[in-house]
């Protein structure tokens, strides 16, 4: 049985990093939403600190590495994608805008995208809605209706098992899982093989992803 694809996109700086902390969590609880009979969802994670320089070369000659290639080609074939950035100045970064500006900007057109953030206070938690949900409807993508938002106290005790990050958590997590199942596989992008380019325009109708969440 051919399994999920979901990319998990890490924009933080530092190591450890919080962000990558949140992102590794969110993954984790994708993997555990599917049932018996369904198919797994398989992650993987893009640590876009390791891609600094690639994606500022890109920004300036158009042209991506190889490494930044690879990165790109995993983040636009994957069935699902957690998008999760650190809050700089109200926002989200510089270097998480980056990377998603060197994406043609139909490649996420229809694809599920769980939005995550990290920040030092509660106070930032609405980037969520006015930063980072308008970017990703411009890029033509369905963000699932949960958004996460981990502030520094949030890995103390409302961090644990049974605390409300971790309920969060498994619902965005579950929400994204649901929508990338539904979602139709498409032609892989045109690639070191030469082959097809995807049909960006085959999708589910939001309305139908909506009711698969009990949403609609």
């Amino acid at each position: 049985m051919e399994p999920i694809r979901v990319t998990a996109v890490s924009a933080g700086l530092g190591r450890p990093s919080a962000t990558r902390l949140l992102a590794d969590r969110l993954a984790r609880a994708a993997e555990r939403r599917p049932a018996d009979g369904e198919r797994p969802v398989e992650t993987r994670v893009v640590e876009l600190r390791d891609l600094a320089t690639d994606i500022a070369h890109n920004m300036v000659t158009g042209f991506p590495g190889p490494a930044l290639r690879e990165a790109i080609a995993v983040v636009t074939e994957a069935d699902g994608l957690i998008a999760v950035t650190p809050v700089f100045t109200a926002s989200y970064s510089g270097l998480f805008k980056s990377f998603f500006d060197v994406i043609d900007n139909t490649a996420l057109r229809g694809r599920p995208v769980l939005l995550a953030a990290t920040g030092g206070t509660p106070r930032h938690s609405l980037v969520l809605e006015h930063a980072m949900r308008p970017l990703f409807a411009y890029l033509g993508a369905i963000t699932v209706p949960t958004a996460v938002y981990a502030a520094s106290g949030d890995w103390g005790g409302g961090g644990g098992p049974e605390g409300e990050l971790a309920a969060r958590i498994e619902r965005a997590a579950g929400e994204l899982a649901d929508l990338a199942r539904a979602r139709p596989r498409t032609a892989r992008p045109a690639g070191a093989d030469g082959g097809e380019e995807p049909d960006a325009g085959t999708v589910v109708p939001f309305e139908q992803q909506l009711a698969s969440l009990g949403l609609g």
